[in-house]
């Protein structure tokens, strides 16, 4: 992993990095937080990681990928170099703590898990995205959803 300390060695993706633009939003929606006892949640990764059998994430991809809460056969199909899979391969918990959210619910901390999770290629800028985004949180919604655990790589 590339931490932004050391790309000062890289001028060009250092400047890319730190005149990013932000995108600005007209409204800034809140909803007060449920406790999470009482709470559905689900999981939004920004790892690339999706089902076998789903299509790949592509270089310029601006959709998501649908992970069940009990599949495990996931691959990732993120395109940076300087991402490190090693940890993933070893743990799926490390980008979708699905067995510690389980565990929460197990002990009566958490209510309850949504059945969908979320799946998008980091990277990506925001307001090309937010079409997709928006998708998910119907999607979640429909689903009893009313917390979302960004899980970003």
């Amino acid at each position: 992993m590339v931490h932004l300390n050391r790309m000062k060695s890289w001028p060009w993706a250092y400047d890319d990095v730190i005149n990013l633009p932000l995108t600005l939003y007209e409204t800034e929606p809140w909803t007060p937080a449920r406790p999470l006892a009482d709470s559905r949640i689900a999981l939004v990764s920004t790892a690339a990681v999706h089902r076998r059998d789903d299509k790949r994430f592509s270089l310029s991809a601006r959709d998501f990928r649908r992970i069940g809460t009990n599949d495990r056969d996931l691959i990732q199909s993120h395109h940076s170099g300087d991402h490190d899979r090693t940890g993933f391969q070893q743990d799926l918990n490390l980008i979708l703590p699905f067995d510690r959210l389980g565990e929460l619910v197990e002990a009566g901390e958490l209510g309850s898990i949504g059945p969908t999770h979320y799946s998008f290629l980091g990277g990506s800028p925001p307001h090309e995205m937010e079409r997709a985004a928006r998708n998910a949180a119907q999607e979640m919604k429909a689903e009893g959803v009313d917390t979302m655990l960004l899980c970003p790589v």
